[in-house]
């Protein structure tokens, strides 16, 4: 049998050479979606091989995010169905959107990369011929801006995986392989929300209040803030999750000891209003009174009501997703009142990404490893993520060492 017709063996990575005609992948398809433990299944599917423009890189490790347990739902979007309505030929999503590995072949225009190239991949998956582009706008904010992994498929669960040129970087030397594939989609994206949305950036002083202070965003919103000398205040929902959070530097409020509801019902307003107050009180306590002017957001649905109840009048509420649910429910008066900001904020540009690396290089912020699993457990792993029950940090998979 032709040696390139099999997957190269788990775990191994293949020194780069003629690719192999078929993977080793976890693979979620339409009928398996829901629990993503059930919905994530190993499978051999073909290698796809790199365009013009494209790069194959053996991956060495693949990072968490939390927007392929969506995946595995199916829902809010069916990615695979999405796809397929544009045009997409397969029926299946390999997802992940963190990855750190080996350049393994490229197209005849990539002139930046070679084989046996150390990199890093961004999410940023756009269209260089976008006439948005074309014209000078930011790849950020173009319309062809998609989510690789998770919009897109060939993504870091699997032996190998397809990207754009421009979506590598080279591996910052300072960081091991693990925290290589873990950094780069959660520091980047809070660096957007901090430092891009003038007037309403962190400064020296500044109070900020972060939602899910131990997690990828989180724990490295703290420490952005922390590095320009803010004040991060971060929420949290455990003793290990504080032991974390107050290590890298942030007060702590623990959720568990506020339970204010997520909706707020007219029938029930008062009762929220006397909880909210007292998350208030404690956030004042820890600030010495002054209310943040800005509140990294993701959970959405459960928290934007008391987010906006706790935010600053001019201060901007900055949401990079809705982890408990997609439909928020706002004030409008004291919103509009309180000149208050809703900000969505969504992955960053180069530029952001190489203000990451300055920092990482500086020694300013690192990535917080909570939890290294096999390939095989990625699906598990994901399913722990949904039910809120997965480490603090960061968390990588080992494909292939």
């Amino acid at each position: 049998m032709n040696s390139l017709a099999k997957p190269p063996a788990l775990g191994v990575l293949p020194a780069p050479g003629p690719v192999p005609e078929r993977m080793h992948a976890q693979v979620i398809r339409r009928e398996r979606y829901g629990d993503p433990a059930a919905a994530f299944q190993m499978e051999e599917v073909p290698v796809p091989l790199p365009g013009p423009d494209e790069v194959l890189v053996a991956v060495k490790r693949a990072g968490l995010n939390y927007n392929n347990v969506w995946a595995a739902l199916g829902h809010p979007v069916d990615v695979i169905s999405m796809r397929m309505k544009q045009g997409a030929s397969e029926d299946f999503h390999i997802g992940g959107s963190d990855a750190a590995g080996i350049v393994y072949a490229t197209g005849d225009r990539v002139k930046d990369f070679h084989p046996g190239d150390e990199v890093v991949v961004s999410p940023a998956r756009w269209d260089a011929e976008d006439p948005y582009i074309q014209a000078g706008g930011d790849p950020s904010m173009a319309p062809s801006l998609r989510a690789w992994g998770y919009e897109t498929n060939w993504g870091s669960f699997a032996q190998f995986c397809l990207v754009k040129s421009w979506q590598l970087y080279p591996r910052l030397q300072s960081l091991n392989w693990d925290q290589s594939a873990v950094y780069l989609l959660c520091g980047a994206t809070a660096v957007r929300m901090l430092l891009h949305w003038s007037p309403n950036t962190v400064e020296s002083g500044m109070p900020v209040l972060i939602w899910g202070g131990a997690g990828g965003v989180g724990s490295m919103a703290v420490q952005i803030v922390r590095s320009v000398g803010g004040l991060p205040v971060a929420v949290v929902n455990s003793q290990e999750k504080r032991t974390l959070v107050e290590s890298l530097g942030a007060k702590v409020i623990n959720r568990s000891e506020f339970p204010v509801p997520g909706l707020r019902e007219v029938a029930e307003e008062r009762g929220w209003t006397v909880k909210a107050e007292a998350f208030r009180e404690e956030l004042l306590r820890l600030t010495g009174g002054i209310l943040p002017e800005i509140v990294v957001e993701h959970p959405g649905q459960n928290t934007i009501p008391l987010s906006q109840f706790c935010c600053a009048p001019g201060g901007m509420i900055v949401i990079c997703a809705g982890t408990t649910g997609y439909m928020a429910q706002l004030n409008g008066y004291s919103f509009g009142s309180g000149s208050q900001r809703l900000q969505g904020s969504h992955f960053a540009s180069r530029e952001e990404i190489e203000t990451l690396h300055q920092m990482i290089e500086e020694g300013r912020v690192a990535p917080h490893l909570g939890a290294v699993h096999s390939f095989e457990e990625i699906g598990a792993v994901h399913g722990k993520m949904r039910r809120n029950e997965h480490p603090p940090g960061n968390t990588a998979f080992i494909i292939a060492d």
